[in-house]
């Protein structure tokens, strides 16, 4: 029996929520669009992903309202995505899914490291200080450093930006 598409016979938020972000690809543009990618050339230089599957992605948040697309050069027509209210809110579910996987799938480590932007305390599971003890930290009030399990020698200019002190949010590279 094949797979359904789709969650239709679901009377479930979670499973509303997966018909958005649970295709493949979905959660990494978000989490790059929240480290601050906002071009499509960066997005796909640093996912290494189909430009076909990108175009899509991009297409189904932007009509979602996870990310806005706006007009940042006229000459050649160029847009920027960007993280709306709704995207920013899934600052949290990215966070708690890396680090799940960081725990128990990987054996390097973290990759990414993130703190307070203010008193520089790491953040927990919950997007909370453990330096401060601020609950819930929006995205922006957040920093990403590279982590002790990161070996990128990559040289695309999302990967090199990110390769120093970022605050998550702040347009990369």
């Amino acid at each position: 029996m094949a797979l359904g598409k789709n969650y239709d016979g679901q009377d479930c938020s979670l499973a509303r929520a997966l018909e958005l972000v649970g295709e493949r690809w979905t959660m990494l543009v978000v989490r790059d669009a929240l480290y601050g990618v906002r071009r499509y050339g960066d997005f796909l230089a640093h996912l290494d992903i189909p430009r076909a599957v990108l175009s899509q992605r991009l297409a189904t948040l932007v009509e979602a309202g996870v990310l806005e697309r706006r007009r940042y050069q006229d000459t050649p027509p160029r847009d920027e995505y960007v993280p709306t209210a709704m995207g920013r809110e899934l600052w949290m579910p990215v966070l708690a899914l890396g680090q799940w996987g960081e725990r128990h799938l990987s054996s390097r480590g973290a990759r990414r490291v993130f703190s307070h932007a203010d008193c520089g305390g790491r953040i927990d599971a919950t997007a909370s200080c453990t330096g401060c003890g601020t609950p819930h930290l929006p995205a922006d009030q957040v920093e990403v450093r590279p982590g002790p399990g990161l070996e990128d020698d990559r040289s695309d200019p999302v990967s090199v930006a990110l390769r120093r002190p970022h605050r998550l949010l702040d347009p990369l590279p």
